[in-house]
C-alpha cells in the first residue's frame, strides 16, 4: 500500500473514531438509548442520515446495552426519486427497514406557491408520517441526523425570525408524549460528516423539493455561521457549548426567572 493510502487510511479512522465516540457521548449524555430500545433511525438518504445510520451499526455491536434498528424511509413521490438505491442499500447491509410511501410532495406544492419556503410544511408533513409508523412498528425511539451545526443554525433561525431564543434538543418528547425524539449526532460538525460520508462513498439522494432553494433562511444562516468560522475557527462549536451553559438569571424571560421577587438583604450593622 503506497504512503498516500496508508496516510489516508489513518485519518479515516482516526475521523470515524472521533465521530463515533461524539455520538456514544452525546447517547449518554442525554441518555438517548436504554436497554432494550426499538430505534427508528430515519434514513433520507442524505450525508447525515447515513452516517447516522453507520456510527448506530457500530455502537451497537460495542454497546453496553442491547437496542434493535429500524431503517425507515419515507418515499413522498418527488419527481425522479429513485427508488432502489435505499433498499439494494440496506439490503447489502442486512439492516431491517421499511419503506412508507406517501405522496406529501403533490400536499406540498399544491398549497406553497411556487418559490415560496416549502421546508415548514414538508417538515410537519413527514413528521407525522414518522410518529405514525413508530407507533405502527412498536418503536420508542426516534432517531434524526441532525448534527451540531443544524442546532446552532435552528438557534439563530429562531432568535432572527421568530423573535425566540429555542433550537433543537438532543432530545425530545412530542407534543402528545407517544414518542421520544433523539439526534445521536448532536456533538458531530458537519464538515467531519461531509468528510466521513464522502470516503464512505454513500448513495447520497438529493431533495429535489427543497434543497434546491437556495434563498432558504436557513441557507442564508448557514452562510454566516460558515463565515464567522473561517474567521474564527471554533465559533460554531462555541456557539453550541452555550446552549448546554445556559444562565436563566442573565436573560429577560419573567417566565423562566422569577425577576419580580428580587430583593435586597439589608445588612447587619454591627455596632462597636
Amino acid at each position: 500500500m503506497e504512503a498516500t493510502q496508508v496516510r489516508t487510511s489513518k485519518n479515516f479512522k482516526r475521523l470515524q473514531a472521533r465521530l463515533r465516540g461524539q455520538a456514544g457521548k452525546a447517547i449518554a449524555d442525554y441518555k438517548m438509548i436504554e436497554e432494550g430500545d426499538r430505534v427508528m433511525v430515519c434514513l433520507s438518504g442524505g450525508k447525515d442520515s447515513y452516517t447516522m445510520l453507520d456510527l448506530l451499526l457500530s455502537l451497537q455491536r460495542k454497546a453496553p446495552v442491547s437496542f434493535d434498528l429500524l431503517a425507515v424511509n419515507l418515499d413522498q413521490k418527488q419527481p425522479g426519486f429513485p427508488q432502489h438505491i435505499l433498499p439494494e442499500y440496506l439490503e447489502a447491509l442486512n439492516v431491517p427497514y421499511r419503506i412508507v410511501e406517501q405522496d406529501t410532495y403533490s400536499t406540498v406544492t399544491s398549497i406553497i406557491p411556487a418559490g415560496k419556503t416549502m421546508c415548514g410544511l414538508c417538515s410537519r408533513l413527514r413528521r407525522g408520517v414518522l410518529y405514525r409508523v413508530a407507533q405502527e412498528e412498536g418503536i420508542n425511539k426516534i432517531a434524526l441526523g441532525h448534527h451540531r451545526d443544524d442546532i446552532v443554525e435552528t438557534l439563530f433561525l429562531n432568535m432572527f425570525y421568530g423573535g425566540k431564543l429555542k433550537a433543537m434538543p438532543p432530545k425530545l418528547l412530542s407534543n402528545d408524549e407517544r414518542n421520544i425524539v433523539i439526534r445521536p449526532l448532536a456533538y458531530c460538525s458537519e464538515a467531519e460528516i461531509q468528510k466521513y460520508a464522502k470516503v464512505r462513498q454513500f448513495p447520497i439522494i438529493p431533495c429535489n423539493l427543497c434543497g434546491s432553494q437556495e434563498n432558504l433562511q436557513r441557507v442564508q444562516i448557514k452562510q454566516m455561521l460558515q463565515n464567522w468560522e473561517r474567521e474564527t475557527p471554533g465559533r460554531i462549536n462555541s456557539l453550541f457549548r452555550s446552549l448546554q451553559n445556559v444562565n436563566p438569571s442573565h436573560l429577560a424571560d419573567p417566565e423562566l426567572f422569577d425577576f419580580a421577587s428580587l430583593k435586597t438583604v439589608d445588612a447587619e450593622v454591627e455596632l462597636i
